[in-house]
């Protein structure tokens, strides 16, 4: 005697060798012996062979048309040999019975399992929304397996258009555009961006970086809504003129100095902030948008303000203008350069001049001073600002050449050509508007604390730099306490705290009481976005970099031009000294070179780009000229600070990644 019986979901046929009653030893067709519950035998059979059972029974089921048989079914439960004689007309043999059991059991649609062999029909309208749903899934597996093949063959499906900022960057898989995508990649051995980009859906490898940024951190764009600035009372208007140091690009100019000789033989030195809060009151339209971004973004070749022009352009301390103003003057002993005290007030101040980088550097440097040649507009003025900036770094416990070996880069970009120059840190441009900031942001920093104000603080304490309501020393600087206040056009934090020293000044209450939940929330959000917005910017200069080592390997024939030495013209990329940002330098454009491929051969015709690099760690490596630091796996064990020369492989603008093979180790002094 031979038996069908169900396990797992799946019917099984098996001769018995022993009937326990509640349980049977069978033997399958390949010998093989088990032990089955007897309520999982569906019927028992002697014909057919138990070796021709099964096919013969699937044959015949293959033969049941499932629509009629539904129309067979009660409207109640049945069991399957039932239904087997209502469909054949008669008493069912073993194979009909079979037969009819496994189409019931493999059209769920049209018949619920409600038992062991008892089914019950499916109602019309279940039926009919039950066909309707399997007949949209096969539409969908169909259009699917179309997406994966057009992928495959790096083909973008016109569906797909739409989609494409969401399969980059927040994919949903459980969408059709996921599932193909992701097998095609596997079929391809590709990433989602590099498959994309194969399928020229990436016009870009720029825009790739940049609008993941986008998206994550502008979902609702950069635009501005219109923003409308308060009235404020009049201020008095300084009888002094200020003329402000900034890069050639930067539109929003925070600060500005002014130099008085005093009646007595002193000196006044004033610090003049550009002061949007007087426009800006607490939770005025102006200040959400800034508590949103809460500082400017910065990048090679462009920006994303913190403020709209509208209001940049009212409270920028621009050439020729009579602009609102945070002041300190500092008067300045004559003769040893003390400073002697603090006067701080609210008013108007005149804007004379904007020097800029690129023309005054080559003008005001350590070489001109050492000769006196001091030929140039505010040339007095900017000895007199020197000598005060050394005399301010020494009172802080710095030397004087604390930085004459750290540089900064700037990148521009012009008709799709990247050039990048490099800037010494801690030339006399710097060190005169880093020292004056650090003097104010230690100064209003003290008073606050002073009249019990709370404000926002950058620590340093055992090495690390944290946010704090508190006044505590920042030990880097070499100064009891440091806050932002300098840059209110750019940071919001500036903001904030500038608020609460015109609250100060002007006898009235604070903005921000202690333990203002604004005030913490202003703090922590912006701790988390600075962060943020850095590395993106650290990202972007890596493509960047890599894009000029694109430019180069194109260009190559047997040398680079990579630069090696400072050039007084250029202008940092960011960063200045002492925690003072720069604006960014270049002109965006559009990543024509890259509109067709991301990895491009670097041993072309035999030729290769060897670059120049400096060991830092085991085979991390930094190159010469260029702020590009990668692990270059082909390096031998050499020790830090060895000079090596790299042959330039493979370079992958999505991954940003380069392949690089060992060329040699320079020997000391060698170029």
């Amino acid at each position: 005697m031979n038996i069908l019986y169900e396990e797992d979901g799946n019917f099984k046929v098996g001769s018995i060798m022993a009937d326990n009653t509640t349980s049977l030893q069978i033997e399958s067709v390949s010998g093989k012996r088990s032990k089955v519950k007897a309520t999982n035998v569906m019927l028992r059979f002697t014909q057919p062979a138990l070796a021709e059972f099964m096919a013969q029974a699937e044959s015949l089921a293959e033969g049941i048309e499932v629509d009629f048989l539904w129309e067979c079914c009660p409207p109640d439960e049945f069991g399957s040999e039932q239904i087997a004689a209502e469909y054949f007309g008669h008493t069912p043999s073993s194979l009909e019975a079979a037969a009819t059991l496994i189409r019931l059991h493999s059209a769920p649609i049209y018949f619920h399992k409600k038992g062991k062999g008892r089914y019950r029909a499916a109602p019309p309208d279940v039926l009919k929304a039950a066909l309707a749903g399997a007949e949209r899934k096969r539409q969908q597996l169909a259009l699917q397996a179309r997406y994966t093949e057009q992928l495959s063959r790096f083909e973008l499906p016109a569906e797909f258009a739409e989609h494409l900022t969401q399969l980059l960057y927040k994919p949903d898989r459980n969408t059709l555009e996921v599932k193909a995508l992701e097998a095609a990649c596997a079929a391809t051995h590709l990433s989602v961006a590099h498959l994309l980009h194969r399928c020229g859906a990436l016009p870009s490898t720029h825009d790739y970086h940049f609008h993941k940024f986008l998206f994550e951190n502008f979902p609702n764009g950069t635009g501005f809504p219109p923003v409308e600035i308060s009235p404020w009372e009049e201020l008095p208007l300084a009888g002094v003129n200020a003329f402000s140091i900034d890069d050639a690009t930067t539109t929003e100019i925070d600060d500005a100095i002014s130099v008085t000789k005093l009646a007595n033989g002193n000196w006044r030195v004033g610090v003049h902030i550009a002061a949007p809060t007087l426009g800006l009151p607490r939770d005025s339209a102006g200040d959400k948008i800034a508590a949103q971004r809460l500082s400017t973004v910065y990048m090679p070749g462009q920006k994303i303000t913190m403020l709209p022009d509208s209001v940049v352009q009212a409270f920028t301390l621009c050439a020729d203008r009579v602009c609102p103003a945070l002041s300190m003057y500092n008067e300045v002993d004559g003769e040893t350069l003390e400073i002697l005290g603090h006067e701080s007030r609210v008013e108007r101040i005149h804007i004379a001049a904007n020097l800029r980088h690129d023309t005054l550097e080559p003008l005001f440097n350590e070489e001109t001073l050492a000769a006196g040649k001091l030929d140039y507009p505010y040339a007095g003025e900017l000895a007199l600002l020197w000598n005060l900036a050394q005399k301010l770094e020494t009172v802080r416990g710095k030397p004087s050449d604390n930085s004459t070996q750290q540089v900064d880069y700037n990148f521009q970009i012009d008709n799709d050509r990247v050039s990048v120059t490099l800037r010494r840190r801690g030339s006399p441009i710097d060190k005169v508007v880093s020292e004056l900031m650090i003097l104010v942001n230690r100064e209003w920093g003290k008073h606050l604390a002073e009249h019990g104000f709370v404000g926002i603080y950058r620590t340093q304490q055992n090495g690390k730099v944290r946010m704090s309501t508190v006044a505590a020393p920042h030990q880097g600087l070499g100064v009891a306490q440091y806050m932002w206040s300098s840059s209110p056009l750019r940071r919001y934090v500036d903001m904030v705290n500038q608020r609460q020293i015109i609250a100060m000044l002007r006898n009235g209450e604070p903005t921000y009481e202690k333990n203002d939940v604004a005030l913490y929330a202003a703090m922590r959000d912006f701790d988390t976005m600075y962060t943020i917005y850095n590395d993106f910017q650290r990202h972007m200069e890596r493509y960047w970099c890599l894009r000029w080592l694109q430019q180069e390997q194109a260009n190559v024939h047997g040398s680079s031009t990579l630069p090696q030495t400072p050039s007084p013209q250029s202008s940092p990329a960011s960063g200045g000294g002492s925690e003072r940002e720069v604006g960014q330098a270049g002109i965006l454009s559009q990543d024509k070179t890259s509109q067709k491929q991301s990895l491009i051969p670097a041993n072309e015709s035999l030729r290769e780009l060897v670059v120049t690099a400096v060991v830092l760690r085991e085979n991390l490596v930094k190159v010469d000229g260029i702020p590009l630091i990668f692990r270059a796996p082909s390096l031998p064990e050499l020790p830090a600070n060895t000079r090596v020369q790299l042959a330039i492989g493979e370079i992958d603008l999505l991954d940003l990644q380069v392949q690089t093979r060992y060329a040699g180790t320079l020997e000391e002094g060698e170029v």
